[in-house]
């Protein structure tokens, strides 16, 4: 599917409750075990587009990557990011040999489609997609994600630091932290952080109706 069908396609969803979508795409939200499968939204959208779930590091429709986002209310009745965005694990033998014009942080990130919905307090609440931005990774975007990368590659390949040295605090808008709830965790992957995110949602933009 070409990425414009595909974002004028998901735009008729703004404004609907994914639940409600969910449930009749047959997608669980809450696992046997109790726990909010947490890429439920984002299954939402690729069944709506006719994709079968995906979770390799290739781009999941090819040419273009599709990502889901929380958006929260704040006390000033603005919108906010709730969260950084999941981009594509850490495998630290393959971001040390691998340049940024051949890694997979640029392959999910070069051409994307963000799915923006508002969350309630908790998983139970209603979640309403609010806006689907397209995003092109070109220009100084595209040299700002590629210091960042390259924080981590060099993190990577000095033998005084490596791979346990990544940390959340590294980067300005790609920033490498711990994949997984607990400190017992020792898997990394790429996040894009609110900043980066801020680049390309107009988070009060109206919707279209």
């Amino acid at each position: 599917m070409h990425r414009d069908d595909a974002v004028r396609k998901l735009s008729e969803l703004e404004g609907r409750n994914l639940h409600e979508l969910a449930q009749e795409y047959g997608v669980t939200i809450i696992l046997a075990n109790g726990k909010v499968n947490k890429g439920w939204a984002g299954h939402v959208c690729e069944r709506h587009l006719g994709l079968p779930l995906n979770s390799g590091q290739s781009p999941n429709f090819g040419s273009w990557e599709l990502k889901s986002i929380p958006l929260k209310r704040l006390r000033n009745g603005l919108l906010g990011f709730k969260e950084t965005m999941a981009i594509t694990m850490i495998d630290p033998y393959n971001v040390q040999r691998t340049s940024f014009e051949d890694s997979h942080l640029l392959t999910k990130l070069r051409k994307a489609v963000i799915v923006a919905r508002v969350v309630g307090t908790n998983y139970g609440e209603p979640t309403f997609l609010h806006t689907v931005t397209s995003i092109d990774l070109d220009g100084e975007m595209y040299e700002a994600v590629h210091a960042d990368y390259e924080l981590v590659r060099g993190c990577l390949n000095d033998p005084e630091r490596g791979f346990s040295a990544l940390t959340g605090s590294m980067g300005h808008y790609i920033q490498p932290r711990t994949k997984g709830k607990g400190h017992g965790s020792t898997s990394r992957a790429f996040y894009a952080r609110p900043r980066f995110l801020a680049q390309f949602i107009d988070l009060n933009e109206p919707k279209r109706r």
